[in-house]
């Protein structure tokens, strides 16, 4: 396996629906020179902040477990729209959250660790091209 490429954009680099096909020019320009990128992509913009407020709103002492499950959903959008603006550009992408790409983390709600990084669906999804 060669070697792969990590690329990391912030929530401002994801803000707007237009913004994610700027991102996805970058990855395709970098990919001319590496085979294998992994990206990872924060929540669009302000998402993560209306997401907490919006639970406060609801609790104002929310369970740590929930507030882990309503984080995730603002990166979950964000793999989402790149992998399908990718996809419109001709580039085959496949998203995955932090625990389907193989990352392990301790048990401490919204404030775990990574523990271990077992990325068995990742290598197998850059082996398969």
């Amino acid at each position: 396996m060669s070697r792969v490429v990590v690329m990391k954009f912030g929530g401002a680099s994801v803000a707007s629906p237009e913004s994610f096909d700027r991102v996805a020019d970058i990855i395709i320009a970098r990919g001319a020179s590496h085979s294998q990128i992994a990206v990872v992509v924060s929540a669009m913009g302000d998402t993560t902040d209306e997401l907490i407020s919006l639970a406060k709103k609801v609790n104002p002492d929310p369970p740590r477990r929930e507030m882990d499950m309503l984080i995730t959903v603002g990166e979950r959008i964000s793999i989402a729209l790149l992998a399908m603006a990718l996809a419109k550009k001709g580039v085959v992408a496949k998203s995955f959250t932090g625990s389907q790409s193989g990352i392990v983390t301790s048990h401490e709600h919204t404030g775990a660790r990574i523990a271990d990084v077992k990325p068995h669906r990742l290598l197998k999804t850059f082996n398969d091209g």
